[in-house]
């Protein structure tokens, strides 16, 4: 039976976590304080590369300090590891300590961790500890670490190069490019960013002596993929020895998958201390500390014909690593590169790919996960190639797109899209943008002293491909549902779209169906929110779950009812037998003596074993002042494909919000290391700049979708796709008013003000001689 219409799939049900979040009742990490609770501080490296001694021996006198745990006390613990390896040319990464031992090499590379009474006393202990340092030779950036003679933040990296290998044809690609008409050729840099959710990372960790057994607290994306690796890796110790829990999170944009040096510390620590142990991250200690994101620079070239077909793309890649190796580091360049050819049908591809060590923090995945520096070198590539022939952005796309004929499509990188209509895509966000009337508008800006300019961006990701998910659902005695899952939701909006997939088979109201996630002694398996994957692959195991369940209440009432199985449906709570007023509410159900407790739950896994491919057109238009640089963005339409919409109003939060993180990167997100000393120049928001509301559009979002194939629900992922399109849509944007007044074809991310004003009076003084 189909659902009441404001509870089932598809409605625009609002978020059942807003309540008590809006109230202040919601409950973080941080807001966790075990009476008599130690505190804990980490002691960080001020230098980007250097050998070191630790004398810490004063310190672990002064008053309220319980323990000070350097490298040779922590020895025998196991390294963080890096879960990515290349099948056909495997490489061995070097260790990533839990403390670094005699040698940092990055500022905030990790060597001594502080527990105390207080947090003064922690850090006046920080304060008193000795340490001497020599400073060594460091270097960042890709393209200064590749350089010959550039010093080595490993020595047995030649290079700084961890791997270097190709993906696609070389042979095929060469020989496209020899036949080319022209050839349209881009340097794009990815610049480094962080993820800057509201909530900073802490944990606490507490111990049972009686049981030997650890309780950690700590807001994550995955309390199992966390637990697992402390444990198996890190620890040495059974997983049943520890318990994670997750409470409320605030973002996690990826950054919160991963397992850090402090969550092994603190279990050390309260082990040996018998006592719970607390810390929690400043926002320096994030810049510091956490896994960044992005970080690559890409020479890309299109070989082209004559009518504008795109015979062969080759692309070099460098992706920044950092000092270590984080969880899927390796994963991001290489993995991007995969969906470098995007939407369009290229028969021959090659990539380079090289993963290059720097004296800076670790990279890992960021919202999209190289999927969004894919997607900004292909659609610059593509505009780059339009002004090659003097076609327009949108002729030249529909020329090469994939046509839904040709579905499923296997890429020359072996990605099978298998379904969507990147042309309707296209075509509807330019009526919306109202493309055609564009002409008119710069006119008129113009007369204002302003430029403006309209960039489009298609794009596709992969999604959904984090591996099986497992779904319980249960019958509670009072007849609510409770819903237990492995997914871990940091603000997506999890609870209300689980209460939905039960409200489209049981009727019930969303606060009748309660979803439990976070705690790995309450869900026996799960592997995170991370790729876009909860929803098709967690999503469909829930409503697989919640049919098996349902299939279950009806064989119980059947026989209370004197009715055959076949006869009853579900509806608002209770179990009636179609056609007449018998029935019998979950709450008997639940009730029923006869009623085998197996009964009353159901449970299902799901993997999409080819995952999803959400994909859409974003376009953008902004207006540039020339004589300042200040860009704003005047439009900005989404014209996006999700397969099926689950609720409206939280797939246009999640669009909206990755688009933003996307604006952000765009126009002035970057994290700056010194050039020559490796310093962390960007370690505050004072001076790493994020986007406010007013930098912001006022969206106009729409879908098209085209349901997908690879799940039951038809969904794809919709996570990360605000983040893939906005880059390029803002960035062609720029580049098109620029391109328009000046002939400029080129500027980097972030486009920041000063960058825009430097290239238009770079341009005047070039014309001036």
């Amino acid at each position: 039976m189909a659902a009441p219409i404001k509870f089932g799939v598809g409605q625009s049900v609002l978020r059942k976590e807003d309540d008590a979040l809006i109230r202040g009742k919601g409950r973080y990490t941080d807001d966790y304080a075990p009476q008599a609770a130690l505190r804990c501080l980490m002691l960080r490296s001020p230098h980007a590369h250097a050998k070191y001694t630790i004398d810490a021996s004063r310190a672990r006198t002064l008053p309220g300090v319980a323990l000070i745990l350097t490298a040779d006390d922590v020895k025998d613990l196991g390294n963080l590891p890096c879960l990515f390896n290349l099948e056909t040319d495997p490489f061995t990464g070097p260790p990533y300590p839990i403390l670094a031992k005699d040698e940092v090499r990055h500022v905030g590379d990790s060597i001594a961790f502080v527990v105390a009474e207080t947090i003064d006393q922690a850090r006046d202990a920080i304060e008193a500890i000795e340490v001497k340092w020599s400073p060594l030779p460091a270097v960042t950036g890709v393209v200064n670490a590749v350089k010959k003679g550039a010093p080595q933040v490993w020595p047995d990296k030649a290079g700084n190069v961890l791997f270097d290998v190709s993906i696609g044809d070389k042979a095929a690609t060469e020989a496209a490019f020899a036949k080319a008409h022209a050839v349209a050729e881009i340097n794009i840099v990815n610049p480094r960013v962080v993820a800057s959710f509201m909530e900073a990372r802490a944990a606490v960790c507490e111990y049972d002596a009686k049981r030997d057994h650890l309780t950690l607290t700590v807001g994550s994306q995955g309390s199992h993929r966390l637990r697992d690796i402390l444990c198996q890796n890190v620890l040495n110790i059974p997983t049943e020895k520890m318990r994670v829990i997750c409470p409320d999170v605030g973002g996690g944009f990826g950054t919160k998958l991963f397992p850090y040096r402090e969550y092994a510390l603190m279990a050390v620590a309260a082990r040996q201390l018998k006592k719970a142990v607390k810390w929690a991250a400043d926002r320096t200690e994030h810049f510091m500390g956490d896994a960044q994101g992005r970080d690559n620079v890409t020479t890309a070239k299109m070989a082209l014909a004559e009518d504008g077909k795109f015979l062969a793309m080759d692309c070099d890649l460098m992706g920044d690593m950092g000092a270590y190796l984080s969880t899927f580091g390796p994963y991001i360049p290489h993995g991007g590169a995969g969906m470098l050819p995007g939407l369009y049908d290229i028969q021959a591809f090659h990539c380079r790919v090289r993963t290059i060590f720097t004296n800076s923090v670790p990279v890992d995945a960021y919202r999209g996960a190289g999927r969004p520096e894919a997607a900004y070198v292909i659609e610059r590539l593509v505009d780059a190639c339009a002004r090659k022939l003097d076609m327009t952005p949108d002729a030249i796309r529909r020329k090469n797109f994939i046509q839904p004929k040709a579905l499923p499509y296997k890429t020359a990188t072996g990605k099978v899209y298998d379904s969507g209509d990147f042309a309707a895509h296209l075509k509807r966000a330019m009526e919306i943008g109202e493309w055609k009337e564009f002409p008119k508008r710069a006119k008129a800006a113009k007369k204002n002293g302003l430029i403006r300019g309209i960039g489009l961006a298609s794009y596709v990701e992969i999604c959904g491909v984090m591996g099986e998910e497992t779904a319980n659902v249960r019958l509670d005695p009072n007849g609510d549902v409770t819903v237990l899952i492995g997914t871990q939701s940091s603000g997506q909006g999890h609870q209300t779209a689980y209460a939905q997939i039960v409200a489209e088979q049981f009727g019930l109201p969303p606060e009748r169906v309660h979803v439990r996630q976070g705690d790995t002694d309450e869900i026996a398996t799960g592997l995170g929110t991370g790729g876009s994957a909860s929803i098709p692959s967690g999503g469909v195991s829930v409503e697989r779950a919640t049919r098996e369940l349902g299939q279950k209440l009806k064989e119980i009432a059947a026989q209370a009812l004197e009715a055959s199985a076949g006869d009853l449906e579900l509806s608002d709570g209770v179990v009636r037998i179609a056609g007449t007023d018998r029935s019998m509410s979950f709450a008997d159900l639940a009730k029923r003596g006869s009623a085998d407790p197996s009964k009353l739950n159901g449970s299902a896994t799901f993997a999409s074993a080819d995952g999803t491919y959400p994909n859409g057109t974003h376009l953008a238009e902004v207006e540039i002042d020339p004589a300042t640089g200040i860009i704003k963005i005047v439009n900005y339409v989404i014209v996006d494909d999700f397969g099926k919409t689950l609720n409206p109003l939280l797939l246009a939060g999640q669009v909206h919000g990755g688009a933003m993180q996307g604006i952000g990167q765009a126009l002035m997100e970057q994290v700056v290391y010194g050039a020559t000393d490796g310093q962390l120049i960007t370690a505050t928001f004072m001076d790493y700049a994020l986007p406010r509301a007013a930098d912001g559009p006022d969206f106009v979002f729409e879908t098209s979708n085209v349901p997908c194939t690879t799940n039951p629900l038809g969904v794809k992922g919709a996570g990360e796709a605000g983040a893939i399109g906005s880059c390029p849509a803002v960035v062609n944007a720029i580049v098109d008013g620029l391109w328009r007044e000046y002939k400029i074809d080129h500027i980097d991310m972030p486009a920041t003000p000063e960058r825009v004003w430097i290239a238009v009076n770079e341009h005047h003084r070039r014309h001036s001689l």
